[in-house]
């Protein structure tokens, strides 16, 4: 039971909303039963006005809060029980109990450190500055803006595209932006000095989906929606080589560490893995690109990433394969000296089939499945400690493989819409995210 005087506010609450919504017969029946007088109501009208709507107002926003801090507190548990089931330093250090964890362990925490809003569309890249501390995003309104992710503050809009700009990449040093779009053109940033579009390179005849710098920076790898793979010499601007092979649209293209490698994926659900020699990559060169073919996707394959070396051990010991500290490999039951590398490099693919995997590049073969995402991969990432793999989906997520054991290790509710975009800075404890629902969001990681 309410208080006299609460229920006498709540009458006069409810005859405002009925007079001023003009529900006539009901008001009067409510003022004959409520024994509430038309003079007492008219007092107090301009008071009570909207009384009731703002209260409603008022409950359904507290309820949402209440819902949110509910979520809120459901994850601090599960993160509490997740520490307290660790095992070793691990378990103990996000506790306070034990020694610092090593930077090769920290994963991205939530809550994320800062949302970054500014694009006007989807979100398409997010890339971290290999010496600045800035990053790079690039979107659907044909913008590519800078942000500092140290105070979350935004810097400068890069304009020049006329349509979605699909990628961004940064050369080896960080003097040059590139990036792509489905107005057909690449362009090269000054990120120096003037931030002006100092190069357009234009061949391609359709929408460029993906550019890549080699590791010297003197060449741009760009993919495109007409089959192609095109190499670009950055000090002329002209385009060296066309590559084809695929059957239909090449969604993205990442070059290896040593340059030795390029893999390119596609909308005919393979992985292509292209050999790279120096002596390619002159311009007046006729030596032939050859490429092999990954097949065992069932959908498009959306994305492809290198594993750095700091990752070899994780992958042999996740794919039953083992690496002795004599350098010898265990490869079907045979042990055999290695004076060459029998194994690797290792490259993942994620695709719409829902499903990464990761490729040993010598042997042509899938050697770990990872699958846990409820729709299609669209962009993945190794750890730089060589531990864990990053990916993001339209399942909205953020997930942490353990490579070691193929799980899931963790999962994010990262984004309110599909999730397009990741990155790991490679020195920092830092992870970027970008979505559909056009934000991009910093997670520190510890």
């Amino acid at each position: 039971m309410i208080a006299q005087r609460h229920k006498d506010e709540l009458n006069r609450a409810i005859a405002e909303y009925l007079s001023s919504n003009n529900y006539k017969d009901t008001f009067d029946a409510f003022l004959r039963e409520s024994e509430l007088s038309p003079d007492e109501f008219a007092q107090n009208d301009k008071r009570n006005s909207g009384v009731l709507e703002k209260k409603w107002t008022t409950v359904v926003r507290l309820q949402k809060k209440i819902n949110e801090l509910e979520q809120l507190l459901k994850k601090r548990e599960e993160e509490l029980e997740t520490y307290r089931q660790g095992g070793g330093a691990g378990g103990r250090n996000m506790l306070g109990l034990g020694e610092k964890r090593s930077p090769s362990d920290w994963i991205p925490r939530p809550p994320e450190k800062f949302t970054l809003t500014g694009h006007r569309m989807t979100v398409t890249r997010c890339i971290f500055h290999p010496i600045y501390s800035v990053l790079a995003t690039c979107s659907e309104d044909a913008t590519i803006k800078i942000w500092d992710y140290e105070s979350g503050n935004f810097e400068r809009t890069l304009k020049g595209h006329t349509d979605v700009v699909q990628d961004i990449a940064f050369d080896p040093n960080g003097k040059l932006l590139c990036s792509c779009s489905a107005d057909m053109s690449i362009r090269l940033w000054d990120f120096q000095d003037t931030y002006a579009c100092i190069k357009t390179l234009q061949g391609h005849d359709h929408n460029v989906s993906s550019v890549s710098f080699t590791p010297t920076g003197d060449h741009v790898v760009s993919a495109s929606r007409d089959k192609s793979i095109k190499i670009w010499e950055v000090s002329t601007g002209y385009c060296i080589r066309t590559l084809t092979g695929h059957r239909e649209w090449v969604r993205q293209v990442r070059i290896y560490q040593d340059g030795s490698y390029m893999a390119s994926c596609s909308h005919d659900q393979t992985v292509f893995v292209w050999q790279i020699s120096t002596s390619m990559l002159s311009s007046n060169s006729n030596v032939e690109c050859k490429y092999f073919e990954l097949r065992g996707h069932e959908n498009v394959v959306e994305c492809v990433a290198w594993a750095p070396d700091s990752a070899t051990n994780s992958i042999l010991e996740g794919a039953g394969l083992t690496q002795n500290n004599n350098n010898q490999n265990l490869l079907n039951g045979e042990e055999t000296t290695v004076k060459k590398r029998t194994s690797g490099p290792y490259l993942a693919s994620g695709s719409r089939d829902k499903i990464i995997k990761i490729w040993d590049v010598t042997t042509l073969q899938c050697i770990i499945t990872l699958s846990g995402h409820n729709n299609w991969v669209r962009s993945c990432i190794f750890h730089p400690g060589g531990k864990y793999l990053l990916s993001v989906s339209d399942d909205k997520t953020l997930r942490i493989w353990d490579l070691k054991t193929k799980r899931n290790s963790k999962t994010l509710e990262a984004h309110t819409h599909f999730v397009t975009s990741i990155d790991m800075h490679k020195f920092g404890p830092y992870v970027c995210t970008a979505s559909v629902d056009q934000t991009v969001k910093l997670w520190e990681c510890r």
